[in-house]
Parts: structure tokens; sequence; C-alpha cells
């Protein structure tokens, strides 16, 4: 029953508020205020105003909606950097061991490590850093300037002002130096000493001042990229605004092509202008000229060394590779100029500033000289002939000529002695008689070989009376050879019946007696015979 009032409760309760709400509806009840204390529109559908029945809502409301209004607990603030909240006098129980602090343990702890850590000397404990927990929104998450301060940035922007405060005040005292030296000079010319003259001067120098200030490159005022504003810096634009423009300079379709976006024009516009006239010859002429090509080229001899073996790597250590690549081109001069130190020390220089005589670089001289009818030398003296840098004329081996005077049958030898043997001793005369008696035996010897392969003699066939199938009459046997012979010829036809007593090493003899051919005669089997049968 208790179940069944309380459903019966609840259901009244429900009864109760619509009927509340048609009242309003119709303006004969005051209107209902929300939680933030604002007056509930009566014209929201019911179903999106009421809660259902069985949540017990007090009164209508779109909590039971999706969310749809901003949480006050998300926040835009951010971590407060580098704050400290407590420093402790002594260590305490779960600190860092290192440093002391309660806020990280000794593996996270980023303080310089320590010889005896705070847990066991118990001084210079570390304060306590500021642990802060934010709830961001779906935007906070996402903000990737939330928490950046622009005055981090201000104190770069002080110390470049200041550099450049710094070097105009610089300049302004060297003029300034500059002007009172002339003023100086000029004085003690004219030696005049007025106040009123040396006040003229001053305004002339201020104003001088004031001009060589102005003398510079048109100024742009830009101000610096900060979130605040920050102060302005000055940009100078070198090129003169009545140049030009680079797509205009040719004007046909098919010529260099300009990129508008990154205002880039790689290939030379005018390839046919004279190269002393035209004043731009394509961005890849900046490619190819001035730090981009000794960049490209320590890029180049980075990768051939990485490949050899060497760790350089030019992104990961620029200095390295840099410094490497300088050692490289010295040592690379170095032994560039001691091979051609090398190569002018043995063979001369020909560019050299030393005048060759005319004779050796025509091959003629006017020196006249007179011959008589012998060929004798009567005037004048005989022209050298000019020597080789090579040695010449130089006899080893007791041989009287060099080596490649004489040649035949495809070989070079020494004409003294006509050998083919480059290290072998010359032997005169008496050697070539020998050579070519030795020729001539040989080239004999070879006559008669090829007559005697040309005429065969007849050979007779020496045969024993034995092996033929007559026995001559005057032929003598040894009765006890015989008896022998004919007891070995039982023993190998025994052998032969039987070869279980065949021996494995048998050892045959070629040669065969007069005593051993009877035996075998002997004991031969006639197929033929009528008394074959009864001779065993």
């Amino acid at each position: 029953m208790a179940t069944a009032s309380v459903a019966f409760k609840s259901r009244e309760d429900h009864r109760k508020q619509l009927e509340l709400e048609e009242a309003r509806k119709a303006g004969l009840a005051p209107a209902e205020l929300d939680e933030d204390g604002k007056e509930i529109n009566p014209h929201i559908p019911q179903y999106m105003s009421s809660a259902p029945w069985y949540l017990n809502a007090e009164r209508p409301s779109l909590k039971h909606q999706r969310k749809w209004k901003s949480d006050p607990n998300y926040t835009k603030s951010w971590y407060d950097r580098g704050a400290k909240i407590y420093q402790a006098d002594k260590y305490r129980k779960g600190a860092c061991e290192n440093c002391g602090a309660m806020t990280h343990d000794a593996k996270s702890c980023m303080d310089r490590p320590r010889i005896l850590g705070a847990k066991w000397t118990g001084k210079h404990i570390a304060p306590d850093e500021k642990i802060e927990q934010f709830e961001l929104d779906y935007d906070g998450k996402r903000d990737r300037w939330n928490g950046y301060d622009a005055a981090s940035y201000a104190h770069i922007i002080e110390r470049y002002e200041a550099k450049d405060e710094a070097r105009k005040k610089y300049l302004k005292d060297q003029q300034l130096k500059k002007l009172e030296e002339k003023n100086n000079k000029e004085d003690e010319e004219r030696g005049d000493s007025e106040d009123e003259y040396f006040e003229d001067v001053l305004k002339v120098d201020e104003a001088k001042v004031d001009e060589s200030k102005q003398m510079d490159f048109a100024k742009v005022e830009k101000r610096v990229r900060t979130t605040g504003g920050g102060s302005t810096g000055t940009v100078r634009n070198l090129r003169i605004r009545e140049d030009t423009a680079k797509y205009l300079l040719n004007l046909d379709v098919n010529s260099a092509h300009y990129d508008p976006k990154t205002r880039s024009m790689r290939e030379d516009p005018l390839p046919d202008m004279d190269p002393n006239e035209k004043f731009y010859a394509g961005d890849n002429q900046n490619r190819v000229s001035g730090q981009a090509l000794e960049f490209k080229q320590l890029n180049i001899h980075a990768w051939e060394a990485f490949d050899k073996g060497h760790d350089v790597h030019m992104q990961a250590a620029p200095s390295q590779a840099e410094l490497l690549y300088k050692n490289y081109k010295v040592n690379k001069e170095k032994l560039k100029s001691q091979t051609k130190e090398d190569i002018m020390e043995k063979y001369g220089n020909a560019a050299s500033e030393e005048i060759l005589p005319r004779e050796l670089l025509l091959g003629q001289s006017e020196r006249e000289v007179e011959y008589d009818c012998a060929g004798r030398i009567v005037k004048g003296q005989e022209m050298s002939i000019p020597r080789s840098k090579y040695e010449e004329d130089v006899f080893i081996n007791n041989h009287t000529t060099v080596w490649g005077s004489w040649w035949k049958d495809h070989q070079w030898g020494y004409k003294c002695c006509k050998q083919t043997i480059r290290n072998s001793y010359c032997t005169g005369a008496a050697g070539i008689e020998a050579a070519e008696a030795s020729g001539d035996l040989m080239k004999a010897n070879i006559a008669r070989k090829e007559s005697a392969e040309d005429t065969h003699a007849p050979v007779e066939e020496k045969r024993l009376a034995t092996w033929g199938t007559e026995v001559p009459d005057d032929l003598v046997l040894d009765q006890q050879k015989l008896a022998e012979a004919l007891k070995k010829e039982d023993e190998k036809r025994r052998e032969e019946r039987d070869e279980r007593k065949r021996k494995y090493n048998v050892k045959y003899n070629d040669e065969v007696t007069p005593e051993e051919m009877e035996a075998y005669r002997m004991k031969k089997v006639l197929h033929d015979d009528p008394m074959k049968d009864f001779l065993h």
C-alpha cells in the first residue's frame, strides 16, 4: 500500500504542476523563475521545458537535456611558471632526495645532482613548486596561445632597441669628432677666435649631423610582431622603386615563369641580353654564387664524408661539419701545391720567366758552318746533337750496343751479339756464329724428321715360335720347367672352377716362356676331339 500511495502522490503532483502551467499560460498565475533568476518562457514546448515525472524534478528545467550552457568551472588561466609556495628548514619524509622539495621525486628533479642530497645533509632545502590543476573547455585545450605572456618577449625588444640607440649615439659622436677636428684646423689657419664664429660653427655641425641621419634609404616603419603592439622597428628596402619589375622585363608568354605567390622568377627573363647591361639574371643566379654555393659544397662534403664512414651530420653538428670542411680544403690545397712543386722540380716549369734560347724554340740558329768535299768542317762549329733527359748510350753486361738496336722475328735484341734476352751477357762474333750454327743444325734436324715421316720403312714382326700353331722341330724344352708349368696350369683351372679359392692379390706376368706355352697347349680342351672326355 505504501508503494501505491507514493506512486499516486507523485502523479498527483504532476497533475498539479500541469494545471499551474496552464494557468500561467493564460496569465492567471505569476511567472516562474529559473535557477539564474530569469523568467521561464511559457511558450517553450512542454516536452523540452519539463523533465520526466520519474526524475522527481521540483520545477521545469533543461538540465536533463544536452549541456547547452558553458560550465562556470572552466577557466582560461594558466600555470604560474616558476612560482614557489613554501620552503622547509629540514628534510621531510617523502620529499625529493636531491633537493628536498615535496612536489616531485628524485627521478624528475630538475636541479643539479648533488654529491650528497638534501636527504642526507638536511641543508639547502629547495622550495616547493606551485602545482595547479585547470579544467579547460574544448577551445581552451586547443588554444595554442593559451598561457602566452607577451611581456616575456619585451626584454628581447629592449635589448635590440638599446643596441640601435648605442649605435646611433656612437655614429653621432664620431661625426661630431670629425667636424670638430675639421673646424680646429680651419681655426688654426684663420686665427679667428670670436665667440660668435664658434656658435655659428656649432650650429652648422648640428645641421650636418641632422642631415647625416637623414641620408639613408627609404624607411618603412612597421610594428614588431607582438600581441600587445610593442615598439616599432625600421625596415629598409634597398630596391629602387623606379626599377622595372622582374615580371615586366620580358612580356613573352613563353619566357621565364613568374610565381606571384612567392614573387620568384628562377630562370633568366632575358637570356640573350649582354650580361654587362642587365641587372637581373634570375633567382637561380643567387643559388650558384656567393655563400649559397659554399653552403651547397659544404652539404655535399658532409654527405660524402658520412658515406665513407665519418660521423658527420650537417643538421646535428653543423659546426663540426664546417670545421672538417675547412680542414679538408686546407689539406687539399697543401697536397695540390706539394704535387705541383714536385712536378715542377722534376720536369721544370715551361711558364717561368726564364726565356728559352731560340735554337731550342725553333730548332735552328744563324751560325754558319762550311764543309769540304769529304764532309769535314772547314769553318764554324758542328751543331751539337740535343740530348734527351733520359739516359742514353748506357751499355750493360759488356754490350757495345743498346737494347732494341736489333730486330728479328718480332723480337728486340742487341745488334752486337744478336741476342733477344734483355739481361744476357754479350758474346760478340763468336756468339753470332754459334747462334747461326745452332740455327742451321735445328733446320737440318727438322728437315730430316720431315723426310723420315714421308718414307716409312717396313718393320718385321719378331714372334716367338712358341706362339704359332706349328712347333718347330728344333725346339728344346726343359722337362723340369714343363712339369712346373703343368702344375701351375692345373691350379689355375681349379681356381677357375671354384672361385672361393681365388686369391685377392693376383699378380700376372706377361712374359710367357715356351714351357708355359707348351703346358697351355697340352691342357687345352679341344671340342672337336673325340677323346676329350677321357682326358680328365
